[in-house]
């Protein structure tokens, strides 16, 4: 019998502890490693990392463009960061939102021998637990000895890589009847990963035939936009005109996914909100905060359909990638029924940059 985490468990852990600032050990085969979150670290916490030995910062390629730092490993740049430098600065290399006043960071030195496998997990570890994707990294030895003395979670990169790539298992947890305006015969299921991260929901109108092709929307959640109102974007509008066609025709199925800000969080949809009003559009503001242009995982809302017993759809949106997803992961899509709505006068510009530089159809 065992009581204790497995990896998919001891990632949750990982994941919580760097958002509270927390450390966590990090261990391959040829190499081991402490990192914490540049965004949630403290001065304290910075001091005893550096009694440690020599500091590394690792950021995204795309945020090291926006700093002019060498991207040697390709998709990161591991910053040699100085013995003198303070809080701020590793904060500073981290968050875009000063950079248009202290537009000169460096000069940054950076790394180009050795391995960046630590540091890559690393990152991708800091986007799963929606921070900023910015780390600070000191080698260390004896791994398992070193996190058990500091009460440290232990990750072994080489067990954790596949299941931190992998769409965590959904399990059904209820489903109730919800009367909506758009449909008195809705019903809404709740979805909750293995993984420990947000519940997705399935909205049902009606009773749709699975044997059939589904009117489906996968809808990412935006606080700003379906509860607030926000005109910053069409997210609100697509919302509700995607139900109320779904009241019409009598069924459909409307998956609302808890991948807010494409994926980056509320916090960093944010900081793009104040790098949009420096004058970036939507992404070139995710690219200035070391973000892709789009950080969502729709093979959720695939599994989602699957598990409803639905293998066909006619999908409502103006995105050709979320189809050629979908059909990629099993679900054939027999039409995509578009979804115009919502432009205005504050995100014309936004649904401009979704039609120029994400592809979509408006």
């Amino acid at each position: 019998m065992t009581l204790a985490p497995d990896i998919i468990e001891t990632l949750a852990r990982a994941k919580s502890d760097l958002r509270m600032g927390v450390p966590v050990v990090l261990n391959a085969q040829e190499s081991a490693a402490v990192v914490v979150s540049v965004e949630t670290m403290n001065a304290a916490r910075l001091a005893d990392l550096r009694a440690l030995g020599p500091l590394d910062l690792a950021i995204t390629a795309r945020r090291a463009e926006t700093l002019k730092a060498r991207a040697y490993d390709g998709d990161l740049a591991r910053i040699m960061v100085p013995a003198t430098a303070p809080l701020s600065w590793l904060q500073g290399i981290a968050d875009p939102s000063d950079d248009l006043n202290s537009p000169m960071k460096g000069p940054l030195n950076c790394a180009r021998d050795g391995s960046a496998e630590l540091h890559r997990f690393a990152l991708q570890l800091a986007k799963s637990a929606r921070l900023l994707p910015a780390v600070a990294v000191v080698a260390i030895d004896d791994p398992k000895t070193f996190a058990a003395a500091h009460t440290l979670t232990y990750v072994d990169t080489l067990r954790a890589a596949p299941a931190l790539k992998t769409t965590s298992q959904l399990h059904p947890v209820i489903s109730a009847g919800l009367p909506l305006a758009a449909s008195r015969a809705g019903r809404l299921h709740v979805f909750r990963p293995e993984d420990g991260g947000e519940e997705h929901y399935a909205i049902e109108i009606g009773r749709p035939a699975r044997d059939k092709p589904v009117l489906a929307r996968l809808h990412s959640a935006c606080f700003t936009g379906d509860i607030l109102g926000s005109l910053k974007c069409d997210c609100g509008p697509q919302l509700h005109a995607a139900l109320a066609q779904m009241g019409a025709e009598g069924s459909g199925i409307l998956l609302y996914l808890n991948q807010e800000g494409r994926g980056i969080g509320l916090a960093n949809k944010m900081r793009a909100y104040s790098l949009q009003d420096q004058g970036f559009d939507t992404v070139e503001a995710n690219h200035r905060l070391g973000f892709e242009d789009d950080e969502r995982d729709f093979r959720i809302g695939v599994n989602i359909l699957k598990s409803m017993g639905f293998s066909s759809a006619r999908l409502l949106t103006n995105n050709p990638k979320k189809i050629a997803m979908m059909e990629s992961n099993g679900i054939n899509v027999v039409e995509r029924v578009p979804l115009i709505v919502g432009e205005n006068a504050h995100n014309r510009a936004y649904l401009a940059t979704k039609a120029n530089k994400s592809g979509h159809l408006l």
